[in-house]
């Protein structure tokens, strides 16, 4: 194949792989899709030193009263998690909206309905949590299309490859970079926006906020997004049930917004709130959760860093 504009033969190195490995997975049925996909993700714990120890890291800075050995059973079961997610991800051509409802039901849907019955739009507050991708995808061919917020990666070829499968289902893609623009008007059409603000932040773009009891640089767009235009706040995770080796897409009730008159100071506790509510979620399932980012990266002035 020729070499396209923009990519390098590093992006051709780990995009074909990547592209064999989706594919190969999607051949199969989908029990044993995911079962593969589960054994690749301990074969990731064993391998990938770099992200198992961010990996130790993290928990060992969340759950201190863990042992050694409880961290290391957890954050196995997380990487079981992300390889599940590949083989979720894998099957995505071949879903339809039969096929779906023998794999997400939902838990609180009312919920959705109400806040999207307003008219102002919905925004969903969400995180790299459980089959996260499955999630948007399954909402979509359940007849509710939405957009949301993706930061492209570096790497085109892959870029492309996850925004074809993501969009399969009828939900469109908003770049980060400018994004208040589109989300604005989009919100004003009556739009569903999925924001996923569980990620690491630089100064400029966020605030420090408490998760899990140390600061975090949160982005405040959402607490922007909801103060401005009044759009409903629904919280909405993917809980994996290994029982029946079937997914719930829970949708919570809005939260309310915190409103004192002073602009900068809503904002900020709105972003504390919508971090207490992800790391209530955290908790209750540890290994649904990203826990391979370095979610403390952005450091306050004058504090030491937390990784290596």
């Amino acid at each position: 194949m020729a070499m396209q504009r923009g990519t390098t033969l590093r992006h051709w190195l780990e995009y074909v792989p990547a592209w064999l490995m989706v594919k190969a997975l999607g051949c199969l049925p989908r029990s044993w899709a995911l079962t593969v996909g589960e054994w690749l993700g301990l074969l990731t714990y064993s391998v990938w030193g770099r992200l198992r120890r961010v990996g130790h890291r993290n928990l060992a800075l969340v759950f201190p009263q863990m042992s050694p050995r409880e961290r290391r059973h957890l954050l196995r079961r997380a990487f079981r998690n992300l390889g599940r997610l590949l083989g979720e991800f894998s099957q995505f051509p071949t879903l339809t909206r039969e096929t779906i409802r023998t794999i997400v039901t939902y838990e609180g849907l009312e919920h959705y309905e109400r806040a999207r019955a307003q008219g102002r739009g919905v925004l969903i507050l969400t995180a790299h949590f459980g089959a996260w991708e499955l999630s948007a995808f399954a909402h979509a061919l359940y007849g509710y299309r939405m957009a949301f917020l993706v930061r492209p990666l570096d790497n085109p070829l892959l870029d492309r490859l996850i925004e074809t499968y993501r969009t399969l289902s009828g939900n469109r893609l908003i770049p980060k970079r400018d994004a208040a623009r589109r989300v604005l008007r989009a919100l004003r059409e009556g739009e569903t926006i999925g924001i996923l603000m569980d990620l690491n932040t630089q100064p400029h773009e966020g605030l420090f906020c408490d998760f899990f009891g140390r600061p975090a640089c949160t982005s405040p767009l959402l607490a922007h997004l909801a103060l401005r235009t009044e759009a409903p706040i629904v919280p909405g995770f993917l809980i994996w049930d290994e029982r029946t080796r079937t997914h719930v897409l829970h949708f919570d009730p809005p939260i309310p917004l915190i409103r004192t008159g002073d602009p900068e100071r809503d904002v900020r506790l709105n972003t504390e709130r919508f971090n207490t509510v992800l790391e209530s979620f955290i908790r209750r399932y540890p290994d649904h959760w990203l826990w391979v980012h370095k979610r403390w990266h952005t450091r306050p002035p004058g504090e030491p860093p937390l990784y290596e």
